[in-house]
């Protein structure tokens, strides 16, 4: 309830904000994240604030007050299909192994190893993130593809195992698409700070590693997800260790199950009130 009050209230001030603005004016300020505005927002969250630089929030309600659902299916490994309300289709981590019916319109990459991005994904794919930068720049991703906003927060990579950290070699990509925030951890390799969190906002689900090896050790990870907060977890990198042991690491206050199919539709209205681990088929 005081979500959807918070997100009414900031759909209500961007509107009056932008009223006395030409359209074409407003195409070009940046956009501005809901999830981050809604994290700052709520009391007791647990996030620090992070000043916003301006500009307007994409209107993406209209198509969510004609279908709020945004299907989320897994389809291996570190890539998920997220479809939106207009049927925005978006695969992450994508590196033509997992491959969707359909080529997707956005994909995005990190460059942990190869399951994780391909550096030919066919031009049928209109839009192409990589997570990491080049010439020794951050990526820095700020687009809206239909009623979606995608954004990424750079993150430290390592090189294999015990090798040096490169900074900002990968990124954490969030969507925001039918008032939900949706976040994908990548391929995480070191504990949030608070610039971290204060970037990524709020997230209601978030795609989690836990295979404790390559990216992050498990408590670490569990720490990651329990400051975030989100209503919906959903586990990738299932191969290795057995993932009972990583949910094992979780207090009382995270339920556990198992979905039926690799898919999991979810809205506003539908997200657990409880903090949900959800294990959808495949690995």
């Amino acid at each position: 309830m005081l979500r959807s009050a918070v997100l009414a209230s900031c759909a209500l001030a961007v509107m009056f904000a932008a009223c006395p603005q030409t359209p074409a004016f407003a195409q070009q300020r940046p956009a501005v994240s809901q999830c981050q505005a809604i994290a700052q927002t709520l009391p007791d969250a647990g996030f620090v604030q992070l000043a916003s630089a301006g500009g307007f929030v994409p209107d993406l309600q209209p198509a969510a007050a004609r279908d709020p659902n945004v299907a989320i299916t897994f389809l291996g490994h570190s890539t998920f299909l997220l479809e939106t309300p207009e049927g925005v289709t978006i695969a992450t981590d994508y590196s033509g192994f997992h491959r969707p019916a359909r080529p997707p319109q956005v994909a995005t990459m990190n460059k942990a190893h190869s399951t994780h991005y391909t550096l030919t994904p066919g031009p049928e794919i209109a839009h192409v993130l990589h997570g990491w930068g080049d010439n020794g720049r951050a990526a820095d991703h700020d687009l809206v593809v239909g009623d979606a906003y995608i954004r990424n927060v750079p993150t430290d990579i390592r090189a294999g195992y015990g090798g040096a950290m490169e900074p900002d070699g990968n990124s954490i990509f969030i969507f925001e698409v039918a008032g939900l925030c949706i976040g994908h951890l990548g391929h995480l390799h070191h504990e949030l700070s608070e610039t971290d969190y204060a970037e990524i906002g709020r997230l209601d689900v978030v795609m989690v590693p836990v295979d404790g090896g390559l990216t992050m050790g498990a408590e670490s990870m569990v720490r990651v997800v329990s400051r975030l907060r989100s209503a919906l977890i959903l586990p990738m990198h299932r191969r290795g260790p057995p993932v009972e042991s990583f949910l094992g690491l979780f207090d009382p206050g995270f339920d556990r199950a198992t979905a039926g199919s690799a898919t999991v539709t979810v809205s506003l209205a539908t997200l657990p009130k409880k903090p949900l681990i959800l294990l959808l088929q495949g690995l």
